[in-house]
């Protein structure tokens, strides 16, 4: 239902209409009711971004990202609005929490062309596409980072994943583990399942046994993944080298360590993907992958702003930009043989 077939059902002009929406003076209070009872009927949603559409612009973006307490969205987001401040454009953020509902709820609400692209890192444990296919369908921009949706025709800028994954993977081998465990987010994660293939083919080049290999699915739910984590160093196998997915899980694992008095790094040497700025002063120091978080939000946002300017524009899906950035491997105290 947009504005033209109401003022059709309603044997007004579109101007009367529009002005009955917006409370204008010159229209007549009886009128006004019988404009907002059917809009309520027929469930038409005035745009409050109208007068800006109708110069096919908002001048807006949006940014959905599953949290914001994690410093690698923080340094993402001071890449997105770098550009868009150069550009003149208003960022708005939304957060699911990791819930895959709220997201969907998120992108029908931007639907409405609230805005002119978006910015998406998906939030795990979810296989409905639909709301994205819903954008390509409407031919709204939008572009994914880091946690990337490679089953949707989309731009993404995402990092070396895999390579990462068994660098790390390969520094614990040589740091003289014995046992190897993976710690995931969420299997239902690109990013993550990435991480865990270049984990898996480290082990597999070196002839880890897999008796010796551990996959962990600790989940979003901090609480649980704790409890799980607690679990599965107790008992502790011998020589255990852990690569962590996400920072979170390692801040957990360091808490559960000092709790159950397990020694970092003698008896249990860790490694995790983190932008946190203060792992160089954890208690042993933290080796981590760290992502190049700033640039991949100025990339993402290059993008999104190419795409929005290119808008209505067919372009071949083989040719849609996979832009992948490399992580930096930092060696500290909690890997140290």
């Amino acid at each position: 239902m947009n504005i033209k077939k109401l003022a059709k059902e309603l044997n007004l002009s579109v101007s009367t209409v529009s002005k009955a929406l917006h409370d204008s003076y010159e229209i007549k209070a009886e009128t006004k009711e019988k404009v907002l009872a059917l809009a309520k009927q027929l469930n038409y949603q005035p745009n409050p971004f109208a007068s800006s559409l109708r110069r096919n612009s908002s001048k807006t973006i949006a940014v959905v990202i599953p949290e914001i307490a994690h410093n690698f969205f923080s340094l993402v987001i001071n890449g997105i609005e770098s550009i868009a401040e150069e550009l003149k454009y208003h960022v708005l953020i939304y957060i699911t929490h990791e819930i895959p509902e709220k997201e969907e709820q998120i992108i029908k609400h931007l639907l409405n062309g609230r805005v002119d692209g978006i910015l998406i890192s998906s939030s795990g444990s979810s296989n409905n596409n639909a709301h994205y296919h819903e954008l390509v369908q409407k031919s709204i921009p939008f572009v994914f980072f880091d946690r990337a949706n490679f089953d949707v025709d989309a731009p993404r800028v995402t990092t070396d994943d895999y390579q990462a994954g068994l660098q790390a993977t390969e520094h614990l081998i040589k740091s003289q583990c014995k046992h190897f465990a993976f710690l995931s987010l969420s299997n239902q994660m690109s990013a993550i399942n990435h991480r865990k293939d270049g984990f898996l083919a480290a082990l597999k080049q070196y002839q880890i046994k897999p008796d010796h290999v551990h996959i962990i699915e600790a989940g979003t739910d901090e609480t649980l993944s704790f409890q799980i984590i607690r679990d599965s160093l107790q008992p502790l196998p011998e020589s255990l080298g852990i690569f962590s997915s996400v920072e979170k899980l390692a801040i957990q694992t360091y808490h559960i360590c000092k709790e159950i008095n397990i020694r970092i790094p003698k008896q249990l040497k860790i490694i995790s993907f983190s932008n946190l700025p203060t792992a160089a002063l954890l208690n042993p120091a933290l080796s981590t992958l760290t992502q190049p978080a700033f640039s991949i939000g100025k990339e993402a946002a290059l993008l999104l702003f190419q795409s929005i300017k290119n808008k209505g524009k067919i372009q071949p899906i083989n040719t849609l930009p996979n832009v992948v950035l490399k992580s930096t491997l930092f060696i500290r105290e909690s890997t140290k043989v």
